[in-house]
């Protein structure tokens, strides 16, 4: 069983992390928008700084996602290529899917539905 590690825990979301398979999950739960994608951007930079290089962005728990929490993924997904990694997201929520849909970006993303089946693979 895997050891989940909090990075970030306040009244509006959790930022937490553990290894499965090869992969850095990064657990979401809360919503992701102005207030809280700066706080999700440099919890991902610390942990490419760190040395993680490949990544599971599980948005399972996210219930809102606006514009700008569009723009942490994309900076964050520069960032993780730029040091020769990979970002797989795990949402199942059809909400913020169409975000995803909407803003053209779906289809620049391996897209799983839970990060079991985006771990299931080793990078």
């Amino acid at each position: 069983m895997a050891m989940r590690t909090n990075m970030i825990r306040d009244e509006h979301m959790t930022v937490s992390y553990d290894m499965v398979n090869g992969w850095t999950v990064v657990e979401i739960d809360g919503d992701v928008d102005a207030h809280t994608s700066p706080v999700i951007r440099e919890a991902v930079l610390k942990l490419i700084d760190e040395g993680h290089r490949h990544f599971v962005l599980d948005l399972s728990f996210v219930s809102f996602m606006d514009s700008m929490g569009l723009g942490v993924v994309v900076v964050v997904t520069k960032r993780i290529r730029k040091h020769q990694g990979s970002l797989r997201i795990a949402v199942a929520s059809s909400r913020i899917l169409r975000v995803f849909d909407l803003s053209g970006l779906r289809e620049g993303y391996e897209i799983y539905p839970s990060p079991e089946d985006a771990t299931r693979h080793a990078p």
